[in-house]
């Protein structure tokens, strides 16, 4: 009985518990979803003809193709990367493990723009490599190239940040278990690591995948916003904006945002299916 009181007593009142939900609830009204209803409402003004015959321009089209591209590439790479770095982090002992771990977390202190920036200072007309990109008639910034690698530079810490704590909590138990029965390392990965952290995997996939489509300081800077050629579907946005055709730009901006609402949707799905697996991964944060 007396546990029962002292847990009473440190409960918050009620009244606080309302107000802070109703603060929160209104704080994401106001921050998240009255401005995406306003864009939907931008973009459907003119009616569902004008927003798809926006959405069929050529430039829209390239746009977006591009977009995917991107994500198409930078997805897998971004995998396989942050499963090979987690593995590295979580299995071994090594010198310089520390720094390696901060490195990791360096695209998230960085702004995307200095990323950008550095890419230039590597592969522009008097940047480091510039000679030897122009003797082999290599082209990296102002085209696909430029924005897939800044892409990947800002979205590489999503798949690996979800692994290491979760490859952590799970230990090599089951690994050297397999070892001693004679599992190969492939099969060990296969049979054994795989299974364990495909969830957290595709949890940092879907993140990624979400901030690789929206990502725009880093490829607006290597990009040249060459219209038709380098121009993702953020930088079409605000050329369309900055030219005043607010129709184009908030219908280019509502199938971003749907994008993005795909890839939330199936967030949830996720959470909601595999919410334990996926607490594992997050216990360390």
């Amino acid at each position: 009985m007396s546990d029962v009181r002292h847990r009473d007593n440190l409960q918050e009142p009620a009244w606080l518990r309302v107000v802070l939900i109703v603060l929160a609830v209104l704080a994401m009204l106001a921050l998240v979803v009255l401005p995406l209803l306003m864009v939907l409402g931008a973009a459907f003004a003119k009616g569902f003809g004008t927003w798809l015959d926006s959405l069929t321009q050529p430039d829209a089209v390239s746009a977006l193709k591009l977009t995917l591209f991107t994500v198409a590439i930078v997805v897998p790479v971004n995998a396989i990367f942050g499963i090979f770095m987690a593995w590295a982090v979580t299995r071994f002992e090594f010198r310089g493990k520390q720094l390696l771990l901060s490195l990791i977390d360096l695209p998230f202190a960085v702004s995307p723009v200095v990323a950008g920036l550095c890419l230039v200072l590597l592969f522009g007309s008097h940047g480091w490599f510039a000679e030897l990109l122009q003797r082999y008639d290599i082209k990296i910034l102002f085209a696909r190239p430029g924005i897939v690698l800044a892409t990947l530079f800002i979205t590489f810490p999503f798949v690996v940040r979800e692994l290491i704590p979760l490859m952590q909590q799970q230990g090599a138990d089951e690994e050297l278990a397999a070892r001693s029965l004679g599992a190969g390392g492939w099969t060990m990965f296969r049979r054994v690591t795989l299974p364990n952290i495909k969830w957290g995997l595709l949890y940092g996939v879907l993140l990624c995948a979400a901030r690789a489509m929206g990502e725009f300081g880093a490829v607006s800077v290597v990009s040249g916003h060459i219209r038709g050629l380098t121009n993702t579907l953020p930088l079409h946005i605000e050329i369309l904006y900055n030219e005043f055709d607010s129709t184009g730009a908030f219908a280019a901006a509502s199938l971003l945002a749907g994008l993005a609402l795909i890839t939330l949707v199936l967030k949830f799905w996720l959470e909601a299916r595999h919410g334990d697996a996926l607490a594992k991964s997050h216990r360390r944060h």
